[in-house]
């Protein structure tokens, strides 16, 4: 069973967050392991079984960029796969990442908040765009762009952790 088939939607990069809260909300209430004590063995069992896969479906849609990857996997290309098969991502892209995160490693050794700061608006943008890039390339079936924009997304996301870490470090 997929995580869509878990709350009753179709596969696709587009959901009302809202309404997927609200299922989930109401079939998480419906099977909780603690409205399943006086029962069987068997039932509680089911209840908490059916809890996680609650669970680790709802993590997996109600993000934007894991819900693509989702999609992308059950279309028969995984990301997480390494060797044959890998995302292979223009060299002049991973050339300017490597450039960018060079900015940042000074910027942080600076302690230079402005510019991390600057970094990580552009970076963010840019991961919005290729993250738009790719859902409208999985709603036209385009796997291999969706794969490609995906790819830019995980190299954007990891320069942003690293901002993140790096405030986090500031504020204490």
């Amino acid at each position: 069973m997929t995580h869509f088939e878990v709350f009753g939607l179709p596969p696709g990069p587009d959901l009302d967050l809202a309404a997927l809260e609200q299922k989930h909300r109401s079939l998480a209430l419906e099977s909780h392991p603690d409205r399943q004590t006086a029962k069987d063995a068997k039932t509680r069992l089911w209840a908490l079984e059916r809890t996680t896969q609650l669970n680790d479906a709802f993590k997996v849609l109600k993000d934007p960029v894991k819900r693509a990857v989702y999609l992308l996997k059950l279309k028969g290309v995984d990301l997480e796969k390494d060797g044959e098969g890998r995302v292979q991502l223009p060299l002049e892209f991973l050339e300017d990442v490597l450039e960018r995160r060079e900015e940042l490693d000074e910027a942080r050794a600076r302690k230079d908040v402005a510019t991390v700061r600057a970094l990580a608006k552009e970076i963010g943008e840019l991961a919005a765009k290729a993250l738009a890039t790719a859902q409208d390339a999985l709603r036209q079936e385009d796997l291999a762009t969706a794969a490609t924009q995906l790819g830019r997304v995980r190299y954007f996301g990891r320069f942003l952790e690293e901002v993140d870490a790096f405030e986090e470090e500031m504020s204490s």
